[in-house]
């Protein structure tokens, strides 16, 4: 009973939880702006390469 007692008030497993969604939270950020960000970085380097090809 003594350890049952234990494993019911023992919280380090809602903690465990917590972190993991935490973690699933930010992955799907991550997903969901990449495209985003990578569309951005390409157009800026390409028009970096226009100028240094232009000369300006």
């Amino acid at each position: 009973m003594n350890k049952f007692m234990r494993f019911v008030k023992d919280e380090s497993g809602a903690t465990a939880i917590e972190y993991g969604l935490i973690a699933a939270a930010m992955g799907l950020a991550l997903v969901t702006a990449m495209p985003i960000l990578a569309s951005a970085v390409t157009g800026k380097f390409s028009s970096l390469a226009g100028h240094i090809s232009s000369g300006t």
